[in-house]
């Protein structure tokens, strides 16, 4: 299985995760209303931003995003929060807007939502 690659750098700033709970709920028409699961698991969103030192490291990204997974193939990373390893895929195989960076001449940066299941 295809890796996230090292030249793609999780940056902390930016870091938001949202998720479906997959939750029933029923309204009653006396009392509380009841709930139930509708599966066992979950689909959580992760939003980051992947940070390039070079234009090089860009089209390094590109080459895997576009060859090895084919935009919507699912890779392993490490959670930016937990340090654990996930299986994870970019929603709807989109990426951002690749972006010049503010930190040194050169660098770049994109905004990215992968998902994984839990």
């Amino acid at each position: 299985m295809a890796s996230l690659p090292s030249v793609a750098r999780v940056m902390f700033e930016g870091q938001k995760r949202s998720f479906d709970p997959s939750v029933l709920r029923t309204e009653m028409e006396r009392g509380v209303p009841k709930q139930r699961l509708l599966n066992t698991q979950v689909l959580i969103k992760q939003a980051m931003v992947l940070y390039f030192s070079s234009v090089e490291d860009v089209e390094a990204f590109d080459t895997w995003y576009m060859a090895d997974i084919k935009r919507i193939g699912w890779f392993t990373m490490i959670h930016p929060f937990t340090g654990k390893q996930i299986t994870a895929r970019f929603e709807n195989g989109a990426l951002g807007d690749l972006v010049p960076d503010e930190k040194l001449p050169g660098d770049y940066r994109m905004d990215a939502v992968v998902e994984y299941l839990r």
